[in-house]
């Protein structure tokens, strides 16, 4: 696929990064102790990165409340994954209908040999076809790039760092405040790494994006879908969005920003007929925006782009 070597290479380094960080650590530990047991927490840790990667398709099917969404009853929906599989030039994905209450869509799997492409029940009734199309293929982009195993693997090491230090700096046996400060760098760790693993969670985003346009689906289409969830998840109650907060990674969009995507979304919907027309982006594609200091602070600590700054790379594919 044209481009993902970027990608890739993204990816390669924060995991090297990710796993330099979590070694550093458990050696600071083998030598606080001072009985070589360094050996078993790195085990340890090599062992939890391998169950996450394990169970952790069955964990979101779980927690997403997915099961199976048979072809009789979609068919419409199996004939647009198989047109993106077949775009993608990979074998179909399992489709699943997911009954948590947001409308949105998400991929899940170990590699793109066993993935799986989750739609909620409400979004089938939110958005044309042409805009569910458009999400089909932005999932598959993410299958394609076998980047949701990466970052599912990344992901708990920041976990792994934050025990680490809560297990140290608040240990009644730190002489010499030596267990202390390897809490710490261990806390330190744990908030660089969580950074990482929301960059490249953003990064994924736009090639996913950028696939959905190669498989065939019109940008504007996309970015329609994206307004529509925008509104859809500003419906939900805080008590539903905070059940889906620890898996909102795995969405097309960041549910939890909703209220103020949609303010991005109305700047450029000129017509206000809640879609965002071909002519509407090409606009965009022509016109300078400005990220505020605070959305861009926001973006630093969200799992997906900025919606202004992911619609404006949407608009110059279209241009």
């Amino acid at each position: 696929m044209r481009g993902t070597w970027r990608l890739k290479l993204r990816m390669f380094a924060t995991s090297i990064i990710m796993f330099s960080i979590i070694y550093f650590l458990l050696f600071l530990i083998g030598r606080y102790t001072g009985i070589g047991t360094w050996r078993l927490y790195i085990g340890g840790s090599i062992v939890i990165i391998f169950l996450q990667y394990w169970f952790g398709p069955s964990l979101v099917k779980r927690s997403m409340s997915v099961r199976p969404l048979s072809e009789a009853e979609a068919p419409h929906i199996h004939q647009m994954v198989e047109e993106m599989a077949q775009a993608a030039n990979i074998q179909k994905p399992e489709v699943c209908i997911s009954e948590i209450p947001i409308p949105n869509a998400f991929a899940y799997g170990r590699s793109s040999r066993s993935g799986h492409i989750a739609l909620t029940r409400q979004i089938i009734g939110l958005l044309d076809r042409d805009e569910l199309r458009a999400v089909i293929g932005h999932e598959m982009g993410h299958i394609k790039h076998n980047d949701m195993i990466v970052t599912a693997a990344v992901s708990v090491i920041p976990m792994i760092c934050y025990y680490i230090a809560l297990s140290f700096m608040f240990s009644g046996n730190n002489e010499n405040n030596n267990g202390f400060i390897i809490g710490l760098v261990g806390y330190l760790f744990y908030l660089i790494g969580q950074l990482l693993v929301l960059f490249i969670s953003r990064t994924r985003e736009y090639y996913a994006d950028a696939a959905s346009v190669e498989f065939g689906n019109r940008p504007a289409a996309l970015v329609s879908a994206l307004y529509k969830l925008s509104y859809g998840a500003s419906r939900c109650s805080k008590e539903t969005l905070d059940e889906v907060n620890t898996n909102r990674a795995f969405f097309v969009n960041d549910v939890n920003n909703a209220k103020n995507d949609i303010n991005d979304f109305r700047q450029i919907d000129f017509d206000r007929d809640g879609k965002i027309s071909d002519e509407e982006l090409r606009r965009l594609a022509n016109s300078d925006i400005k990220i505020s200091k605070a959305n861009g602070l926001m973006e630093l600590l969200s799992t997906h782009p900025d919606s202004l700054k992911r619609v404006k790379k949407l608009a110059e594919i279209e241009n």
